[in-house]
C-alpha cells in the first residue's frame, strides 16, 4: 500500500467517523470550524485552479494530475459543511448564511454532485467533458460565493 492509499484510508476514516457529530461537538471553538471550512476551500481553490489552468490552455493537458485534482475536489467538496452549525459565525461568512441553511445546503448538494461529476469527466481523459464539468462546478461555486460569501 503506498502513501496516497494510506492517506485515503485515513482520510476516508475521518469522515465516516465524522459524519454522525454536529458542528458545535466538532469543534472546540468557533475559530476550529471558521479555520477547518477556510481550510478545505483554500485547497479547493488551489485545484479548481490546477483544472481552470487546462481548460484554459495556459497548461498541458495531464490526465493524471487533472485526475489527482478532481479526485480532491470530490473529496473536499463534503467537507465544509459540517463547519457550519450554530455558534460558527464569522470568517469570510456573510451573517446571512445561518439564516437560510436550507438553500444553503442545497447549493451545497449541488456543489457536491458537480465535484463528482468533474471527478468523473477528469476520469475519461476527455478534455471537452473535463470543460464541460468544471464550468458547472465553477458555477456552483460562484453561486454561493456571490451570496454568502464577504468579498
Amino acid at each position: 500500500m503506498n502513501i496516497h492509499s494510506l492517506l485515503r484510508l485515513g482520510l476516508t476514516a475521518s469522515l465516516v467517523a465524522a459524519v454522525p457529530m454536529t458542528a458545535s461537538a466538532q469543534f472546540a471553538k468557533k475559530e476550529d470550524a471558521i479555520k477547518y471550512r477556510q481550510s478545505a476551500f483554500a485547497l479547493t481553490g488551489q485545484h479548481m485552479g490546477r483544472i481552470g489552468a487546462v481548460v484554459k490552455g495556459e497548461v498541458a493537458f495531464n490526465a493524471a494530475e487533472v485526475q489527482k485534482s478532481a479526485a480532491l475536489i470530490a473529496t473536499l467538496s463534503t467537507l465544509p459543511w459540517e463547519a457550519f452549525g450554530p455558534g460558527t459565525e464569522g470568517g469570510k461568512a456573510k451573517p446571512v448564511i445561518w439564516k437560510e441553511m436550507d438553500k444553503v445546503k442545497a447549493g451545497a448538494d449541488k456543489y457536491i454532485k458537480a465535484a463528482a461529476e468533474l471527478n468523473t469527466a477528469a476520469k475519461s481523459g476527455n478534455l471537452e467533458q473535463l470543460k464541460k464539468a468544471f464550468g458547472a462546478t465553477q458555477q456552483t461555486c460562484k453561486a454561493c460565493h456571490d451570496d454568502y460569501r464577504d468579498k
